[in-house]
């Protein structure tokens, strides 16, 4: 080389590393970018998040108890206080990276020179960067940039970035931090920040996850490898590079010596230790609810999906720190469980059984209990399903005749009828009302196509007449069709959604946000648009039998509002939401508010009083389950082709909704063996009823629960509603 070549080397190395220098000082100009007060004041701002602002934290769900039930984040975190971590971590993470820490003021200046002297007269790239530096660099890509979306990425990206330009961002911000926080503050907010793989982030977490220990115990061996993993978490990962991971906590051990931290001696036995860290993989809870386990799963997902749906933003809840303070009760969830299992294998192909519980109440609407057959879980092949079984739309051919219920309601309320008068009870009713393309009843063109024909279910015997509470319990379809048609389908139609099915009947035939494009009415519409009154059409006189999408949950509300004189509230699962600092966040929700009279709501509890009695669909399966007398209502439903059923059953403690139904491939039925034994099977072989799978499993739960518990009577009729003249 000749000597000038050299010089101008030198020279142009030592304007660079002056510009450098410079550069944390005064704007950037020419090739290096400019920055502008603009951009200075977004690292003010910077350096004021890193002083104050906390990093993305762990939610915790609990039940009614305040026990966890599961922990929702992106970023499994501990925050610990400086106090909190040992000293032995604390200098084997200074040793390793930044052994000047208590010396410089946020930049190391002979090292940034050296690095960049270095990167621009060879191939490798060194750093240099100060602990202060890479808790700023962590924090941007962790904190400022720790979600998954697109933009969250290309923040992440630029953080990154080997440029001058970002050096000098990183720099000034460090510098900055220094005037802001205290070297303990620093040291600790990195350890709180920095990563370690596998989603855990911090030192708190990572003690518990890799030694099932706490941060402010972590030997020397132990802090050296979590300290040496930081540059490469991956890389260094002990589980899948265990060799390698033992090879750099040994340099970390020894880094340590070199800094008069620790003895020669003790560092040889530090070095013979194991690895030491829990078998098969990291110790740290699920990131979502299947923590919750197969048991209480259903309940959490409602959680979130209500919390989201009432404003909370998914990525705040999984990063904000929340506590959840939940109305899950888990015995009583256990129990719904264990029947609704009992009644339906997990296993079982296309085969969900499910049971909500609600407490009655006029100020509240406390959702105890959301269970199923299927576990919940992400694996089909062992019984699992991640879908909201019991509390979303998920039933989509429909609750049966437990929509009589909505028809009785209209027909008290409007005067057609009273709970002890007798109505007209055919085994075929062609209605001069309500119209159908596709009649009901053979011959199919014996009425035409615009005639709405029905009759009662195959091998039903009914009386010529039979009281409206008895119809009620013994289900006979003509009658109620006719009750329809007097009442009026708007009546009925909005009795349904006012009564708890607000959310069922707001989306369409198939389950689904309704969609305005389609060219099939009963996609395009809402439910109660679909089965209401519009233009010349007085409605479908179907609805009555029951054959819309329906979520479970809200069955059990009906219920619920019936015995709480009739006043609507709206299911909650939630007690309190604390956040991160210890206070209560507001959640809205919508109010109670009285569905219908008090008087009607007394005398529709009466009418659906007797159907565990003799005689009444659910008798056999509330003997089977020694129910005995005590007083409740009931409704059994069946749907065409028996490929659904449900049961509305409640007590003046608890309302729940017991459905089986095809999650997967609706159309078919259903086919009942017995408890334990059902399974899908063609439309034309089914055999299953709201009285078998669906009452067995209310009873079966509820017997359980309800033990022990005060007998509470059903409200008696209103003389008004006992008896009223057909006109």
């Amino acid at each position: 080389m000749r000597k000038t070549d050299g010089l101008l080397k030198l020279v142009g190395l030592c304007l660079l590393a002056g510009g450098l220098v410079a550069g944390l000082l005064f704007p950037v100009v020419g090739g290096l970018g400019v920055m502008s007060n603009e951009a200075s004041a977004t690292v003010d701002n910077m350096s004021a998040e890193l002083a104050n602002d906390p990093p993305p934290l762990v939610t915790t769900i609990t039940d009614a108890n305040d026990e966890p039930i599961a922990t929702l984040y992106d970023q499994y975190r501990i925050p610990k206080a400086g106090d909190q971590i040992s000293d032995a971590m604390k200098w084997a993470l200074i040793s390793v990276e930044d052994r000047r820490f208590y010396e410089h003021h946020g930049v190391d200046w002979k090292g940034t020179v050296r690095a960049a002297i270095t990167n621009q007269t060879s191939g490798d790239t060194q750093g240099a960067s100060t602990l202060t530096q890479q808790y700023v660099k962590n924090y941007l890509i962790n904190v400022v940039h720790g979600g998954d979306d697109p933009e969250d990425r290309i923040g992440q990206q630029r953080a990154r970035e080997q440029t001058i330009a970002r050096k000098l961002q990183e720099a000034r911000i460090a510098i900055q931090l220094e005037n802001r926080m205290s070297k303990e503050q620093i040291l600790t907010g990195y350890l709180n920040v920095v990563e370690f793989t596998h989603e855990i982030y911090g030192v708190g977490a990572a003690a518990r996850s890799y030694f099932d220990t706490e941060a402010e115990d972590l030997t020397v061996a132990e802090s050296a490898l979590l300290a040496g993993m930081v540059i490469n978490p991956a890389m260094h990962d002990p589980w899948n590079y265990p060799e390698r991971a033992k090879e750099r906590r040994d340099l970390v051990i020894d880094l340590m010596v070199q800094n008069r931290k620790l003895s020669e001696e003790d560092a040889e036995e530090a070095k013979e230790e194991p690895l030491g860290v829990v078998a098969d993989g990291p110790n740290r809870p699920p990131a979502n609810c299947t923590g919750a386990g197969p048991e209480h799963g259903f309940f959490c997902q409602y959680v979130e999906d209500y919390l989201i749906e009432s404003g909370i933003d998914k990525q705040d809840l999984y990063q904000g720190g929340y506590t959840i303070k939940t109305t899950l009760e888990r015995d009583v969830n256990r129990s719904a469980k264990e029947s609704a299992e009992e009644q339906v294998d997990k296993t079982e192909d296309n085969v969900a059984n499910t049971l909500s519980l609600v407490r009655p109440g006029k100020e509240r609407r406390e959702v105890v209990a959301l269970a199923a057959n299927k576990d919940y879980g992400t694996d089909p092949e062992k019984g699992q399903s991640s879908w909201a079984l019991p509390s979303a739309v998920t039933n989509v051919t429909g609750a049966g005749s437990a929509y009589k219920i909505f028809t009785a309601a209209a027909a008290l309320r409007e005067g057609v009828t009273g709970v002890y008068d007798e109505i007209d009870v055919p085994d075929r009713h062609v209605s001069e009302v309500f119209v159908s393309k596709q009649p009901q009843c053979p011959p199919l063109n014996q009425y035409g196509d615009k005639k709405y024909c029905v009759t009662n279910a195959e091998g039903a015997e009914f009386p010529s007449k039979l009281t409206l509470q008895d119809a009620l319990a013994q289900s006979p379809n003509t009658a109620f069709v006719i009750l329809a048609e007097k009442a009026g389908m708007g009546n009925i139609v909005e009795l349904a959604s006012k009564l708890g099915m607000r959310r069922s009947m707001a989306r369409n035939d198939a389950g689904a946000e309704p969609d305005p494009e389609s060219d099939n009415r009963a996609l395009a519409v809402s439910q109660k648009e679909l089965f209401g009154p519009s233009g010349n059409s007085p409605g479908l006189g179907s609805f009555t039998l029951g054959p819309a999408a329906l979520s479970g949950l809200e069955l059990a509300n009906v219920g619920a509002t019936i015995l709480s004189d009739g006043v609507w509230c709206p299911p909650t699962p939630i007690r309190e939401v604390v956040d991160r600092n210890g206070d209560t966040v507001e959640i809205e929700e919508e109010e109670c508010e009285q569905a219908v009279e008090e008087d009607v709501a007394h005398a529709l509890a009466d009418g659906l009083s007797k159907d565990h009695l003799p005689g009444g669909t659910a008798h056999r399966a509330a003997s089977e389950a020694d129910w005995g007398e005590r007083p409740m209502i009931g409704k059994t439903g069946t749907t065409q082709n028996n490929s659904s059923g449900a049961f509305l059953g409640a007590t003046p403690q608890l309302s729940g909704g017991a459905m089986v139904f095809r999650p997967d491939r609706p159309n078919g039925g259903l086919c009942y063996n017995g408890p334990g034994n059902v399974h899908a099977c063609d439309a034309d072989e089914g055999t299953m009823f709201g009285g078998r799978t669906p009452a067995q499993t209310w009873f079966g739960a509820m017997s359980e629960i309800l033990d022990g518990a005060d007998e509470k009577p059903i409200p008696e009729t209103p003389g008004p509603y006992r008896n009223v003249k057909d006109e």
